[in-house]
C-alpha cells in the first residue's frame, strides 16, 4: 500500500491548508510610521502640527526617534544633513501651509545638492480640498519644480505603495527630495493593507566599453585633471577613487562644497573648484586637455559661472541621465553612480606622463593654504589652522556667506562624509546640520561655521541641541553685515551702502541664555583657549569671533574692492 509523503493514511482526508495570516486593521498614521521603519528610517525631524496628530500618536510606541525642532526650515535642513551623512533619505514631517512653506528651503537645498530626502506634509481633509480651507496649499504645484516626485496619498490602503516609491525615487539615480501630502482624514482611516517590502537602491553601473574608452583617453592625455564630488558619493567611493588617482598620479580637485570626496592630504589633491577658487587651480582646470568629472553636475558654482569648461576633452560620470549633455557635451558620457564607477576604475592603470603637472598642482594647493595677513586683531585663517590640528576628523558644517570661505580654503577634510554645506547657497544651514550630524555620529566632534547674518536664520536650533544634549561647537564670525552682499555692493556700486549693515546681539550671551557655553573672542591669541574650553564644556557651545569688517575674504578687503571699482568706473 502506498503511503503519503507526510506518513499519514492515504485514505484519510488531507489536512486543510493553514489559513493565511490575518492582517490587522490599522489607521493610516500607524501604517505610515510602520512603513518608515520597514524602509530603514530611524529618525524623524519635525515641528508638530495638528494636521498629523495621527502620525505623532503612532510614533508614541514606535522605535523611530522623533526630534522636535524649533522651525520647519531647521527640521528640513536637518533631514538634508541626515541624507548627506547616511545616503538614506532624511525624513521630516511638518504641518500644512506655513509649515510646508518654511520647510521648502530644505527641499530646494536637497534638490540642488542631490540629497535623498522625504518631506511629509499635513493636508486638509479630503472634503475640504479646493476651498482654500485653513492653511490649504496645492503641494503638487508648489513643490513640483524642486522635487523628484510630489504626490498626495488619498487612500490609506495605498500608503505602503507610496512610501516604497518615495524611498526608491529619493535614492535612485541622481538622489533628491520627494514630498508626500497627507490629508487628515486619510491618516485616521482604517485599513487592513499589508506592509510593503523594504526598498532597494537603484544605481547605474558603467559598461566595459566606457572604461576602455576612458583608458584610451588617459593614454593620450598630457594634462589630465579629475574633478570629484556630487551626487551619490560614499565612503567606499572615496577610498576607491583615491586609489585610482594616486596609482595613476592624477591631479584631483573637489567640486563646490564637496571637499570631503577625497582625503585632502592625498598627494593628488589640488584643492576645491568652487567659490573663491585658487586662481592657479582655475587656470589648471582650463588648461587641462582631459577633464574627468566624477559626480558633479557641472553647475554654475563649480564651473565659476560656466567659464572653466570649454576646449577640454570631457568625460562626465553622473548617475542621472538628464545631466549628461545638459550644459556641456562630453566626449564620453558615462551613466553611473560614483561608487560603481570608482569600483570599476580602482585597478585601472596607465603610464603617467604628467608627474610634473600633478606635483605642481599639489604645490599650488599647499601654498594656497598658508594664511596671509588679515586686517584686525583676529585672524580666522589662524583659527582654522589650529582647529584642523586639534580635531582633524571633525564633521564641519556651514551655511552661506563670505565667512565660509575661510573654512573652505584652510580646513582639510580626510574622511567621507565630513563636510555638510549647501551647494544651493542657502543661509541658515549650518546649525541644523550640526544638530543632525551629532545625532548621526555622536562620537565625532561637530563644528559649525556661521556668519552673523547666517546664524540668526537658524540660531534658535541651539534649543534643539540643548534639548537632546548634543555638544556641537558653533563659531559665529561677526563682521556686522551681510558680507557677501556688501562685497558685491561695493564692487558694483562703490560707496553706496544700503541694506547690508547689521546690529547684532551679544552672541555669547545669547548662547548662555539657552544654557549653552558662550564666549567672545576678539584676538587670535585668545582663540585656542576658548576653543578648548568649548570642547570641554560637555554641552552645546558658541564662540563669537569678532572680526574687522574690512576682512571680507582671505584675499582682499572692502576698501580694496571699493578702490578697484572706483578706478574702473
Amino acid at each position: 500500500m502506498s503511503r503519503r509523503l507526510d506518513g499519514g493514511d492515504p485514505g484519510a482526508e488531507a489536512p486543510a491548508p493553514p489559513a493565511p495570516e490575518r492582517v490587522l486593521s490599522r489607521r493610516g498614521g500607524k501604517i505610515l510610521v510602520d512603513q518608515l521603519a520597514i524602509h530603514g528610517a530611524d529618525t524623524i525631524f519635525s515641528v508638530p502640527g495638528e494636521s498629523f496628530l495621527e502620525v505623532l500618536d503612532a510614533l508614541y510606541e514606535s522605535p523611530l526617534r522623533l526630534i522636535t525642532c524649533r522651525h520647519e526650515a531647521g527640521a528640513a535642513n536637518m533631514a538634508d544633513a541626515y541624507g548627506k551623512l547616511t545616503g538614506r533619505p532624511g525624513i521630516a514631517i511638518v504641518t500644512r501651509g506655513p509649515g510646508a512653506t518654511h520647510a521648502s528651503v530644505g527641499v530646494h537645498t536637497a534638490f540642488q545638492d542631490s540629497t535623498p530626502l522625504i518631506l511629509l506634509v499635513g493636508q486638509v481633509a479630503s472634503d475640504q480640498e479646493e476651498r482654500e480651507a485653513f492653511q490649504e496649499v496645492d503641494y503638487r504645484r508648489m513643490f513640483g519644480p524642486m522635487t523628484k516626485w510630489v504626490a498626495q496619498i488619498d487612500r490609506a490602503d495605498r500608503i505602503p505603495e507610496y512610501l516604497h516609491r518615495a524611498f526608491t525615487t529619493a535614492c535612485a539615480g541622481r538622489p533628491g527630495p520627494v514630498v508626500l501630502a497627507l490629508p487628515e482624514d486619510m491618516l485616521s482611516a482604517e485599513t487592513d493593507a499589508a506592509d510593503a517590502e523594504p526598498f532597494h537602491v537603484v544605481q547605474p553601473h558603467p559598461g566595459a566599453e566606457a572604461i576602455d574608452r576612458l583608458r584610451t583617453l588617459l593614454e593620450g592625455a598630457e594634462r589630465p585633471f579629475v574633478l570629484l564630488g556630487g551626487a551619490g558619493w560614499t565612503p567606499q567611493a572615496s577610498v576607491d577613487m583615491r586609489a585610482f588617482v594616486e596609482a595613476n598620479e592624477l591631479p584631483a580637485g573637489a567640486a563646490f562644497r564637496r571637499q570631503d570626496a577625497i582625503d585632502n592630504d592625498s598627494p593628488s589633491y589640488a584643492g576645491d573648484v568652487g567659490v573663491g577658487v585658487n586662481p592657479k587651480l582655475a587656470a589648471r582646470v582650463r588648461d587641462a586637455d582631459l577633464l574627468l568629472v566624477v559626480g558633479p553636475r557641472l553647475g554654475e558654482m563649480t564651473t565659476s559661472g560656466y567659464t572653466l569648461v570649454g576646449s577640454q576633452t570631457l568625460v562626465h560620470v553622473h548617475p542621472g541621465a538628464e545631466e549628461l549633455g545638459r550644459v556641456y557635451r562630453p566626449a564620453s558620457p558615462i551613466l553611473s553612480g560614483p561608487e560603481q564607477f570608482a569600483a570599476a576604475v580602482r585597478e585601472l592603470r596607465v603610464e603617467p606622463r604628467w608627474r610634473d603637472w600633478t606635483t605642481a598642482a599639489r604645490s599650488d594647493y599647499e601654498e594656497w593654504q598658508q594664511p596671509g595677513l588679515m586686517p584686525g586683531a583676529l585672524d580666522v585663517g589662524d583659527c582654522v589652522a589650529y582647529m584642523r590640528e586639534r580635531v582633524p576628523d571633525a564633521i564641519v558644517t556651514n551655511g552661506a556667506g563670505n565667512f565660509s570661505v575661510w573654512a573652505h580654503r584652510f580646513w582639510r577634510w580626510h574622511d567621507y562624509p565630513s563636510q555638510l554645506a549647501p551647494t544651493s547657497g542657502a543661509m541658515g544651514y549650518g546649525v541644523p546640520a550640526g544638530v543632525a550630524a551629532k545625532l548621526v555620529a555622536p562620537e565625532r566632534t561637530v563644528i559649525c561655521f556661521a556668519g552673523d547674518g547666517d546664524f540668526l536664520m537658524s540660531g534658535q536650533e541651539l534649543a534643539t541641541a540643548m534639548q537632546y544634549e548634543l555638544p556641537i561647537v558653533v563659531l559665529v564670525v561677526n563682521n556686522g553685515m551681510y558680507g557677501t552682499i556688501r562685497m558685491h555692493q561695493e564692487r558694483h556700486f562703490p560707496g553706496r551702502v544700503v541694506g547690508t549693515d547689521l546690529v547684532n546681539p551679544d552672541f555669547a550671551a545669547y548662547a548662555r541664555a539657552f544654557g549653552a557655553f558662550g564666549e567672545t573672542v576678539t584676538e587670535t591669541a585668545q582663540f585656542a583657549g576658548a576653543f578648548d574650553r568649548a570642547l570641554a564644556a560637555g554641552t552645546a557651545a558658541l564662540l563669537e569671533l569678532r572680526i574687522d569688517p574690512e576682512a571680507i575674504t582671505p584675499r582682499t578687503t572692502l576698501s580694496a574692492i571699493r578702490a578697484d571699482a572706483l578706478r574702473n568706473s
